[in-house]
């Protein structure tokens, strides 16, 4: 299966509280772009792929983008750490705070909660590596729009990481597409 070091892919170190980049960065862990709802539509539409190349790379790519939900975490943690009631109250997070104390839930940047609607998962394989490549392009974006937002240093090398992963991930789906393309187009002897 897999071996879990109890380490992060790339490391976080955050120095200062900043609520207000915490609030634009939750749309990374809940929103429809984020981290979240990658890995849970990769490790479903892993099912629908006709080789296994292609289910293995669905089942990686999933899988890491449970590691950057779990990067996407820490820096939120980081960046609301000590914060009180009224700090978070004036960030836009009071709601947050009301419902679940310090605890941040699965949200985009408007408090708008994560949903299972985010996910697509068709019954074709073709039709869903190019909803991934789709998604890996957003996701880059946001990341892209994110690091515009803020000037420290610390989120912007996390964010640049994990945009550089959006690249590699849109990639590997193109490669996949092709597997699937040679695969379907192939004639079958028996």
């Amino acid at each position: 299966m897999w071996i879990y070091q109890k380490t992060l892919e790339f490391p976080v170190n955050l120095r200062c509280k900043d609520l207000n980049m915490a609030k634009l960065i939750m749309t990374q862990l809940g929103g429809p772009n984020g981290e979240l709802a990658a890995a849970i539509r990769y490790l479903q539409q892993r099912y629908t792929m006709p080789t296994g190349k292609s289910r293995a790379l669905l089942t990686d790519i999933g899988t890491e983008e449970m590691a950057h939900v779990e990067i996407i975490s820490s820096m939120l943690y980081q960046l609301t750490e000590d914060a009180t009631p009224e700090e978070l109250k004036k960030a836009g997070l009071g709601t947050n705070y009301a419902q679940f104390g310090h605890g941040l839930q699965p949200t985009d940047s408007n408090g708008v909660p994560w949903t299972a609607a985010y996910i697509n998962v068709f019954g074709d394989a073709v039709t869903n590596l190019h909803e991934d490549m789709a998604a890996e392009q957003k996701a880059l974006a946001t990341y892209y729009q994110l690091i515009n937002l803020t000037d420290n240093v610390d989120i912007i090398n996390v964010l640049r990481f994990l945009g550089e992963r959006e690249i590699v991930h849109y990639q590997r789906f193109g490669e996949a597409l092709m597997d699937v393309y040679d695969f379907t187009e192939c004639k079958k002897v028996f």
